[in-house]
């Protein structure tokens, strides 16, 4: 069997199991599914009262619904009624912006770098420590000290993007540069081929996919961070947009937002996919 017929049956079974979620989804939301009887917290119950009493959503939204709110939100995407209600479309380039921002600055920094760990194992023990320390600390943790030393949420978002992206590709460089066969390194003394011609000649290509693959998670990273950095310093951006429609109670719009979040994260993640196999080599 062919892999394009594997692909094609795959994709028919998956468009089928996501019509039965659908569907089961939409039934038991039609018929009253959503359960009942047991005492809703106190805050939650006033939430449910202010967001009815302001017309918002107080049940769990059918995919019809869904859909047509969808609908809604992409018919014009880029609207600016005002600094809080901004399209949908804005508040996901605001996002993208930053963290294209943060990862373009770590690639500035972890490539460069790890070139020089993966080439010095002086460096790399040197520097071991504190890479180890620092490496599992959380970027959110970093947030409160960003405020306070750039006073500036968006650009502590950045930071914090930089943050998280910086260690995978910099492991990932210096792994790739230090695992370069030695008997391509000794042809290249050889030829008498410096430091530098070496670096870009030899041990650059054959890095190449190992530093893509290090760039690829820390996209995805990157990505998951941002929701939850603009939820916690809010003005624009995907998660301080979620975070609002949650205090709206606009559960529609989370879901959707959900939907949106999970998309740009895969069509980022293909981009850098896409360039890791091209640069690929066959040994």
């Amino acid at each position: 069997m062919s892999s394009r017929v594997t692909n094609a049956r795959a994709a028919l079974l998956s468009l089928a199991l996501l019509a039965a979620f659908l569907g089961a989804w939409e039934f038991s939301a039609r018929s009253g599914g959503s359960g009942g009887g047991a005492a809703l917290d106190p805050e939650y119950a006033a939430l449910l009262g202010a967001a009815a009493a302001q017309g918002g959503q107080t049940g769990f939204p059918m995919p019809s619904e869904i859909a047509a709110r969808l609908w809604e939100l992409v018919r014009d995407p880029f609207y600016i009624a005002g600094p809080n209600d901004q399209g949908i479309g804005i508040q996901l380039a605001y996002s993208l912006a930053r963290v294209a921002a943060g990862f373009l600055l770590a690639a500035a920094v972890a490539i460069p770098l790890g070139f020089l760990i993966g080439m010095s194992p002086l460096l790399s023990a040197a520097l071991n420590p504190f890479i180890q320390v620092l490496r599992p600390v959380s970027p959110l943790a970093w947030m409160p000290l960003a405020l306070y030393t750039i006073k500036d949420s968006s650009i502590s978002s950045i930071f914090v993007i930089f943050i998280c992206s910086v260690w995978p590709m910099l492991l990932n460089t210096a792994f790739g540069v230090s695992s370069t066969r030695k008997e391509w390194l000794n042809v290249a003394r050889t030829l008498e081929a410096g430091r530098l011609k070496t670096a870009w000649k030899v041990i650059l290509p054959a890095a190449a996919p190992t530093i893509l693959t290090g760039m690829r998670i820390s996209i995805g990273i990157a990505w998951l961070v941002i929701v939850a950095a603009e939820m916690l310093v809010g003005g624009t951006g995907i998660g301080y947009w979620v975070w609002n429609q949650w205090n709206n109670l606009s559960l529609a719009d989370i879901v959707i937002a959900i939907l949106l979040i999970g998309i740009v994260g895969l069509l980022l993640d293909r981009l850098l996919g896409v360039l890791a196999r091209a640069v690929a080599w066959a040994e």
